[in-house]
């Protein structure tokens, strides 16, 4: 049960072993998906044709984005089960939307960045002897 006052409201330490549990098992979940995910792609970067760079560099920009986002979120999910009080998770809770915020606008800016470098090497002419291109 809720220990409840005016000023405070305190999570009972099993409820906030079983977040931390919780949080534990889905972070062990997402880390075996993400390795599965990058074997995938390494294998598959392999087979990709020198002329599908652009595509390539855009895809793993975009799966960088995903990690560090999901990462971050991980972290913050630890730090808010931890919170004592209201007022604790809501400057948490803020904490990481500023951040967020700021992550994403600077994301966008870079895959910006990398779509125009792959629009700009997806113009050039092909190299000569090359019967694909």
């Amino acid at each position: 049960m809720l220990n409840c006052t005016k000023e405070q409201v305190e999570v009972p330490g099993e409820m906030r072993a079983v977040a931390e549990r919780s949080i534990q098992s889905a972070k062990l979940a997402f880390d075996n998906y993400i390795r599965a995910i990058q074997s995938t792609v390494s294998m598959l970067d392999a087979r990709v044709e020198v002329g599908q760079f652009g595509a390539q560099e855009i895809a793993k920009t975009a799966m960088s984005f995903a990690l560090r986002n999901a990462i971050a979120a991980f972290e913050f999910a630890q730090r808010i089960v931890q919170a004592k009080s209201i007022p604790e998770f809501s400057r948490l809770l803020n904490d990481f939307l500023r951040v967020q915020m700021q992550v994403m606008n600077e994301q966008m800016r870079d895959l910006g960045e990398t779509l125009s470098r792959a629009a700009i090497e997806g113009a050039k002419p092909s190299r000569p002897g090359n019967l694909w291109s």
